[in-house]
């Protein structure tokens, strides 16, 4: 399975680029938001918890197999193994149409100077972040495939990453930008799963 994985992690770095490159035919942006030089320590932990959980799941962990470094016994059964190619397929697709579900407004981090519409329909009505929730989903995937300690340790640390993305940045962001109109959104949707994570208004 170590080659499904790296072919599945072909197939989303793919996607991301293509829907970079429909983003930017429409607007000229490519809608990457890197965290700037003068951004704060925490956020930048946070995207090295993503990036490093990324690359030791979807990367590492199926070239230590291929090395021969052993799987989990508990998790080596060839059934789970085929359920985690599966359901990684399924996330990279759904991190695909979540983002296209988003238009114009798609970003990948956050920027206080630039205001992009508020996205609440589709997935996004179903929960606020349907792009991690997929994106998780295929990483999860991954792992079972691959089952070893790195894959694991990679997906923790990744799912750690989106966790505080989305709870320190993210959603800070929001309400900077769209105020009532997010804290109500909030309020009704769920944060990664629907009807689980929404927040509570804000007395004013």
């Amino acid at each position: 399975m170590s080659v499904a994985v790296l072919c599945l992690f072909g197939a989303f770095i793919l996607a991301v680029a293509v829907r970079t490159l429909i983003l930017w035919r429409a607007t000229g942006t490519t809608g990457h938001r890197l965290p700037p030089s003068g951004a704060g320590a925490a956020s930048l932990v946070i995207h090295l918890f993503m990036a490093l959980g990324v690359l030791a799941t979807s990367v590492a962990a199926p070239l230590a197999e291929m090395a021969g470094l052993p799987a989990l016994p508990l998790l080596d059964q060839p059934w789970l193994r085929l359920f985690g190619v599966v359901l990684a397929g399924l996330g990279v697709l759904g991190t695909f149409a979540a983002q296209l579900a988003m238009g114009n407004a798609w970003r990948v981090g956050v920027s206080d100077g630039e205001h992009t519409e508020l996205v609440t329909t589709g997935p996004f009505r179903l929960v606020r972040n349907p792009i991690f929730t997929a994106v998780v989903t295929a990483f999860a995937g991954m792992a079972l495939a691959v089952p070893n300690v790195i894959a694991l340790a990679g997906l923790g640390a990744f799912t750690l990453g989106v966790q505080l993305q989305v709870r320190r940045v993210e959603e800070p962001h929001l309400r900077r930008q769209h105020g009532q109109a997010y804290e109500r959104y909030a309020a009704d949707v769920g944060r990664f799963v629907p009807g689980i994570g929404r927040l509570r208004t804000q007395p004013r």
